[in-house]
């Protein structure tokens, strides 16, 4: 009975991953389509560069920085953020998360936000890039990132973080796009539900492999980067794999497999954003998403 269970378990994780890969990769291809960039070079259609975020082109976790910003704009307290992050530190590392909590951290995630609109939380985004992430990005990961774009190719950054955040990180660093988490909105509104599930783990190859599909590209001539093991079915779904600021479960595939390894951090640098690559992107927006959607209870 417990296998069965367990069977059941994962083909509905699996589930809602594809819906959130589909939808976050719709949603890319819209904005794209909408408004396109203007190309450096002579355009590369079939080849593109997917780039995670957390600790791969920004210092420290997207979410928590987000979430500071919301923090202080009374959205929640620090004190309540600190409890939430030191809640999903005890999950995570103590092994102690069973099927209600994800079921719970699923349905609470981003809820914080029912009620606002897109148009509030977009440039609020804004502010909180300025203010809190633009210092933050590796001169080296974006090097990486304007050599494809150099090369005339597409760059999508791929995160947990919502779509409206990655969006603009990805504008203001004068990439393609970005593939992020899809909350559910109607009329402009956020109904405080995920469409599928947070975009990690498997829900990123996904929405890599359907935005390939719209976009048109040969993915194995698509490269992708990430710190994370969390993101290896992602890295495995390309044809080029590099492993920036890798953790330790990264780094031990990436030497099996003989991927690239990329490392700009200093010691003092790695130590200072340890915990966030330890826990993942996933677990980290899943801290944020279901402690803020606590305190509105």
């Amino acid at each position: 009975m417990s296998a069965w269970r367990g069977r059941d378990k994962s083909q509905e994780l699996e589930r809602l991953a594809t819906i959130a890969g589909e939808a976050s990769a719709e949603a890319a291809h819209a904005r794209v389509v909408s408004d396109p960039p203007s190309p450096p070079a002579p355009p590369d259609l079939t080849a593109a560069a997917f780039f995670d975020v957390d600790n791969t082109m920004m210092m420290g976790a997207s979410i928590f920085y987000f979430a500071r910003g919301l923090a202080a704009r009374k959205f929640f307290t620090s004190a309540d953020l600190a409890g939430f992050v030191w809640g999903q530190i005890k999950f995570r590392l103590g092994g102690r998360e069973n099927k209600e909590d994800i079921k719970t951290h699923r349905e609470r995630a981003l809820s914080f936000v029912a009620g606002r609109t897109v148009a509030e939380l977009t440039s609020i985004s804004e502010e909180i890039y300025d203010e809190l992430m633009a210092d933050k990005i590796w001169s080296g990961t974006r090097a990486l990132a304007q050599m494809h774009l150099d090369a005339g190719q597409r760059v999508w950054l791929v995160t947990a973080t919502p779509i409206e955040l990655a969006a603009i990180i990805s504008r203001r660093l004068g990439l393609t796009g970005a593939l992020g988490t899809v909350a559910e909105t109607r009329d402009g509104v956020y109904t405080g539900r995920l469409v599928g599930d947070l975009l990690h783990g498997r829900a990123k190859a996904h929405a890599v492999r359907a935005l390939a599909s719209r976009e048109g590209l040969n993915l194995k001539r698509c490269t992708a980067y990430s710190d994370s093991a969390n993101d290896i079915p992602m890295l495995s779904a390309v044809g080029t794999a590099v492993a920036v600021n890798p953790d330790g479960g990264l780094r031990d595939v990436a030497r099996a497999r003989g991927w690239e390894i990329r490392d700009f951090r200093t010691g003092r640098k790695a130590a200072k954003i340890g915990v966030p690559s330890v826990l993942g992107a996933g677990a980290l927006a899943g801290a944020v998403a279901a402690g803020m959607a606590y305190r509105r209870r």
